[in-house]
């Protein structure tokens, strides 16, 4: 399972609730097949977001499919380079991934971990031990909830990036569930998060 990186101090921890986050749309502003460094770009509100969800205990997992690489439109060098932009871009502001998992493969390649298969959730239990209840997933496409929901994680559609285009199709699948939501953005789904947090402890 491809890896782009685990903080070495974050493993052999006990297990505690994991934030999984899709990465273009929902931590930087998608440009459709990101390659280029320079484009990399945080959305407003992201960093201090992870940061005060990293602050109420939870890991910070990225979990992103990167077709890209799979149909040939940028190289891996590529991605290693927005990467390690975006990583810069958090640094700045005091917060980073504790791991960020990604999928190469085109669509209908055989894989396990093209998002909705649960393959990078699965992945990255056996290096950040993570609760199932009290994780949650958060993108801006149905597939990223449906890999939420698969093994028992909240899963919240985002509305930047594609997820306005997705709000329909997701409120219809999952009708009355109260561990899947659409919100505006990623701080809007971490307060959120935390409120359910506080709800079932109270």
């Amino acid at each position: 399972m491809p890896l782009w990186k685990s903080h070495p101090s974050t493993t052999s921890q006990e297990p505690k609730d994991a934030l999984f986050l899709d990465r273009d749309g929902v931590v930087n502003a998608d440009r459709h097949y990101l390659a280029d460094p320079d484009q990399v770009e945080l959305l407003p509100g992201v960093a201090e977001a992870m940061l005060k969800a990293r602050q109420a205990g939870f890991w910070l997992i990225g979990v992103s499919n990167q077709s890209g690489l799979g149909r040939g439109i940028f190289t891996h060098d590529d991605f290693k380079a927005v990467m390690q932009r975006l990583e810069d871009l958090l640094a700045q502001q005091g917060v980073s991934f504790d791991a960020f998992f990604y999928c190469p493969h085109a669509p209908g390649e055989s894989c396990d971990c093209r998002k909705p298969l649960p393959g990078m959730l699965d992945e990255a239990k056996k290096i950040l031990p993570y609760k199932d209840s009290g994780s949650w997933v958060v993108g801006d496409k149905k597939s990223d909830v449906a890999l939420g929901r698969q093994r028992g994680l909240g899963g919240i559609l985002v509305r930047t990036g594609y997820g306005i285009s997705q709000e329909e199709d997701v409120l219809r699948t999952w009708p009355g569930d109260p561990t899947v939501s659409v919100v505006d953005g990623l701080p809007e789904a971490v307060d959120l998060i935390l409120r359910h947090r506080e709800g079932e402890a109270s």
